[in-house]
Formats: C-alpha cells, structure tokens, sequence
C-alpha cells in the first residue's frame, strides 16, 4: 500500500474517506430520506428566521461546502481512532489529511451536481 509519509493515511485510504465523505455528504444535503428531517428543521427556522444560529444550521444543511467539511472531519477522526492511527502523526498532519478528504470528496460532490443538467 502507498503510503503519503509521516504516519500519514495512505492513498487507497484518502480514496475510501473522500467516497464515504461525497457520500455522507449527499445524504445529509439531497437524499429523500432525510427530507422530513430537513423539512423540520426548516420550519424551525421559519418560526424565528431572524435568528443567526437558525440560520447558521439550514446553511450547514443546505451547502455540501459546510456539510462536507464536517461530514469528512467526522469520517476522519472516526477511522484515525478505530484504525489506531491517531497518535501516528502530529495533530497538524492530521488537519492536512481532513483538508485533503474533504476536498477530494467536495470534487466528486461537484462533478455528481454538473452532470444533473444533462
């Protein structure tokens, strides 16, 4: 396996994260499944629109930009943790790789939305 140095994920590792990351991300910001959730909270907001933490959430909600970044954050930690590799690099590095995750898996969130309009 192809590692990036310095205790670092490896390849195939980022691949899977930023997959599982473009994933989770739908799924928080498109899937149907998750509509009436979604509708509750916009309702919620609704009643107080004026309200700045309201409004904060139905943009995390709304954008794959904030919703990704957190969805990759969360994949991240989660899989440094139950792989044992947390304390295989500095807390800086591991920073780099969530940036990496969430912009690979921020690519694939965009290349999906381009192809909706064919």
């Amino acid at each position: 396996m192809i590692s990036l140095g310095y205790g670092m994920i490896s390849f195939a590792e980022l691949a899977f994260l930023a997959l599982a990351g473009y994933r989770g991300t739908q799924l928080v910001v498109h899937d149907s499944i998750l509509d009436p959730v979604r509708d509750r909270i916009f309702a919620w907001h609704g009643r107080k629109p004026d309200s700045s933490v309201r409004s904060a959430v139905i943009t995390l909600i709304s954008c794959v930009y904030c919703s990704g970044w957190w969805v990759a954050g969360a994949l991240l930690l989660t899989w440094l943790l139950v792989t044992g590799q947390w304390h295989e690099a500095p807390v800086l590095v591991h920073g780099f790789e969530w940036l990496a995750v969430a912009g690979a898996a921020v690519l694939l969130n965009r290349w999906d939305d381009s192809r909706k309009g064919n």
